[in-house]
């Protein structure tokens, strides 16, 4: 048996995998390091739980939906390497965003306005801190340019409870006692959270801020949703005069509710004749309608900057969510945190390490460099296999993940000594070195197969059962695992079978780790041919 082995032959296989490995993650990648999770390089992560409307369970076709949503809202940004996951299902059903790299409170508040996105005629309007002030000036109609929107002066503001000047506020009728005082007395300056919102009841009047908090309204009804926006995107005009607009195109039932709408809002005045775009219950935008829009193509031009021209895309756009959600938790961890932590796992890994060398090569002399040898070619393996995954499938490497890594030395450490002590045990026999390692081999190779199987099917499953960051830790682990089965067949196996035949190994020396006298074996007296 043993002399039909060709070592030579697996140590080539193995030389050419790492070559193809090399160039797929140096040549064909557009990276040379792995890509870093934000637990180790820095970021946000946000968890939503999604509620159904009037309570209803969420669907798994609504929770897709959103999931789809909220990836693009992220996308739009540019952010790069962004993970949006679901955790539990049901009732129970959590999205988790993760967000490497990135710690800008302004993507963070994009994300908390995940309700519905509702179209409001205007009522009223004042300045939000009840001091006399001009609203942006903007308009929406086919082409039209802007013209400035006047304000009523602000009337001092009469005394309510503060219960009822949380914006937004919601009521059935204008003819509610508490909505003019309410709406008189309310000050935006005085509700920085008001930014953030909640879903409104598109059947109610509505009495809310800005988001900037420069001017409060009184809403009617919603008249479309965000689900009657088929696309919206910003630029500059086709001519290249003025400033930024967003163009927006609507679905075929939007765009005749929408004709209907600004039919009739262009025959009213200032300022009933604008439309609040509201979302999460703060405007967005509030255009004024010039002349009636057919066709569902509408354009909406003011000062707009290219950053906030953006910004109103991208709600209007990504806005409408099946369901609404709520911030269950939002976690931001810095670059400098990030990156201690990433040394903390290297060092660890690099002690653990260290400590399974030490004991190989005092435990199995020269038989443990052959081990040190292995688990460096390992390494190797591993970190091209980062890199090329990265590039290929974007996979993250985070703080779980190293610690698979970590663990994964033990279980390829566990494999030589599987290895050496089957060979250990044929010496013991009576065998020859070169017998020995042939049959130690045989008999080990089914325990390492059957061990590193074991560690496998337990990685798998941990993937598909867990979240988060678990599944980091089990996608490294079943990694690592496989690693070891090339290494222990392509690398370990021929380099023992390699020095089996040199006459230094064949004279049992006390630095070989296979001498008969340390292990109580017949001495013998093969030398190599």
């Amino acid at each position: 048996m043993a002399k039909h082995y060709q070592p030579r032959k697996s140590l080539l296989a193995l030389a050419i995998i790492t070559v193809l490995l090399g160039v797929g993650a140096f040549v064909a990648g557009d990276s040379n390091t792995p890509k870093l999770g934000l637990d180790l390089r820095g970021g946000t992560q946000v968890i939503l739980a999604p509620v159904g409307d009037g309570g209803k369970p969420v669907t798994s076709d609504q929770l897709a939906q959103t999931v789809r949503i909220i990836r693009q809202r992220v996308d739009g940004f540019g952010v790069a390497e962004s993970s949006v996951t679901t955790q539990g299902s049901g009732a129970n059903a959590k999205i988790v965003v993760s967000i490497p790299g990135v710690t800008s409170s302004e993507v963070v508040d994009q994300l908390k306005n995940t309700a519905k996105l509702n179209f409001r005629q205007v009522l009223a309007v004042a300045p939000g801190t009840n001091q006399p002030a001009p609203t942006p000036s903007i308009s929406l109609s086919p082409g039209a340019t802007a013209k400035p929107v006047k304000t009523p002066k602000a009337t001092p503001a009469p005394t309510v409870p503060a219960s009822w000047l949380v914006p937004p506020i919601q009521f059935t009728s204008p003819k509610d006692p508490r909505f003019a005082k309410t709406f008189e007395a309310l000050d935006c300056a005085k509700f920085g959270t008001s930014k953030n919102g909640t879903t409104d009841d598109e059947t109610k009047y509505l009495i809310t801020c800005d988001k900037e908090h420069a001017a409060k309204y009184v809403l009617a009804p919603a008249e479309l949703s965000g689900t009657d926006i088929q696309n919206a995107s910003a630029g500059v005009p086709q001519q290249g005069a003025g400033g930024y607009e967003i163009q927006l195109t609507l679905t075929t039932s939007g765009a005749s509710k929408f004709a209907e709408t600004t039919k009739r809002l262009a025959k009213e005045k200032s300022p009933m004749n604008q439309f609040g775009i509201v979302l999460d219950g703060i405007v967005m935008s509030a255009p004024r309608v010039n002349e009636a829009i057919l066709g569902g193509n509408a354009v909406i031009t003011g000062s707009f900057t290219a950053e906030t021209s953006k910004i109103l895309a991208q709600e209007l756009k990504f806005g409408a969510l099946p369901v609404t959600l709520t911030v269950d938790e939002k976690s931001q961890v810095s670059p400098t945190l990030g990156n201690d932590q990433l040394h903390a796992a290297l060092l660890a890994g690099m002690f653990g390490l260290l400590l399974v060398i030490l004991y190989l090569v005092l435990y199995y002399r020269a038989l443990g460099l052959v081990a040190v040898a292995s688990l460096i070619i390992a390494a190797v393996l591993l970190y091209l296999s980062f890199i090329l995954l990265g590039n290929q499938i974007g996979f993250t490497l985070t703080l779980a993940g190293t610690a698979g890594a970590i663990v994964a030395i033990g279980i390829t450490a566990d494999s030589f000594v599987v290895y050496f002590e089957r060979l250990r045990d044929e010496l013991r026999e009576g065998k020859r070195l070169r017998s020995a390692v042939d049959h130690g081999w045989t008999r080990a190779r089914r325990t390492i197969l059957a061990a590193d199987f074991v560690s496998f099917l337990a990685a798998v499953i941990l993937y598909f059962l867990s979240v988060g960051s678990v599944r980091g830790f089990a996608f490294t682990l079943g990694l690592t695992t496989v690693i070891d089965v090339f290494v222990a067949f392509l690398f370990t196996r021929p380099l023992v079978s390699v020095l089996a035949n040199s006459p230094w190994m064949n004279k049992g020396s006390a630095m070989s780790g296979v001498s008969p006298q340390r292990l109580g074996a017949p001495v013998q007296t093969e030398v190599a041919q």
